[in-house]
């Protein structure tokens, strides 16, 4: 929740704003529609009346009692203006309480968001972000190889299952505003050992079908595998990040077309190249050789890949020479 983000507030910290959001677009609403102003007494009466209403549509749902207690006591905060109040519940939200006593002392909440229940403090959050005026909220995993290298077998099954549990309840919609996008590599999804697909429920929902056939892809899939880059997208990253690079450091770039093409020729004439090559290690290479070109201006890029550093490996039937599948690479 710390990483909360909006278009307003792109680099987290948003569920405040979120909040104050929700409060604002209430009055402004009770304002329209019962024609008061700002600084009309009943105002206040009004949205806390309509505050109510929500939060006794949420106190129906699994966890909802104590999450709609919290957002009332935000808004008496509010209203109070009791920053140490406001300060509290957030914390809160935000899942930072360590113990249930802590949580009593403080807010009078015998409740806190564990490991166990925090996926259901998600739904009920990605359904008050649509009272507040979004059309929903969109969770973003990275990173899932980090279950793949859980040694204990049951730790990771029952992440696992937690995984199929959130799969269920968005194509089930138990959870209609909630958009989950998880990111993998093919190891940690396909290893019938460790992977994803050693929980037979997920594999069974996740694998592709038998009409796939590789080359078509199904982009409404649960899961998407991205295509490596090809030669000629990876000379428009280089051209690009060229250009960034000038403008960082001040200077006007200078590398030609076929210098470029050169270097991505070079790139991907290594041994293995074609499967195993990704984009960090050619945007690595070429920022170390752009750094180079600028520390010694009396060097060029071919002279700078002519170095035992990044010598592409030449194999006795290719004598060194580029690779046939790269003779019709044209920008």
């Amino acid at each position: 929740m710390k990483n909360l983000s909006t278009h307003t507030s792109p680099d987290g910290g948003a569920l405040s704003l979120t909040l104050q959001k929700w409060i604002a677009s209430l009055r402004t609403e009770i304002m329209t529609e019962n024609s008061l102003s700002a600084d009309s007494e009943q105002l206040n009466g009004l949205v806390e009346l309509k505050i109510h209403q929500t939060v006794n549509e949420l106190e129906t749902i699994v966890r909802g009692f104590d999450f709609a207690r919290i957002i009332s006591m935000y808004w008496k905060a509010t209203v109070n203006e009791d920053d140490e109040l406001k300060s509290k519940t957030l914390k809160w939200l935000r899942g930072e309480y360590p113990t249930k006593t802590e949580a009593k002392r403080e807010l009078g909440i015998g409740v806190i968001i564990t490991d166990d229940d925090w996926y259901e403090y998600i739904k009920l959050f990605s359904m008050f972000v649509v009272k507040a005026g979004y059309k929903g909220m969109i969770m973003i995993i990275d990173e899932l190889v980090n279950l793949f290298k859980i040694p204990n077998s049951v730790s990771r099954q029952n992440n696992y299952e937690k995984i199929l549990t959130v799969y269920n309840d968005i194509m089930q919609g138990k959870a209609k505003h909630l958009g989950v996008i998880m990111g993998g590599t093919p190891q940690c999804i396909e290893d019938t050992r460790r992977g994803a697909f050693s929980y037979e429920a997920l594999k069974s929902r996740l694998e592709n079908s038998r009409f796939s056939d590789g080359a078509t892809r199904d982009l409404l899939a649960p899961i998407i595998r991205l295509k490596t880059l090809t030669p000629e997208e990876m000379y428009f990253l280089a051209q690009k990040l060229e250009s960034i690079h000038a403008l960082a450091y001040k200077y006007e770039p200078k590398l030609k077309p076929e210098t470029l093409k050169y270097f991505i020729k070079t790139e991907f004439s290594r041994v293995g190249a074609e499967q195993n090559i990704t984009p960090r290690e050619i945007i690595r290479d070429f920022i170390e050789i752009l750094n180079i070109l600028l520390q010694n201006p009396d060097k060029t890029l071919e002279s700078v890949l002519g170095g035992e550093q990044f010598e592409y490996a030449a194999t006795s039937e290719n004598n060194g020479e580029i690779h046939e599948e790269f003779e019709g690479f044209e920008i």
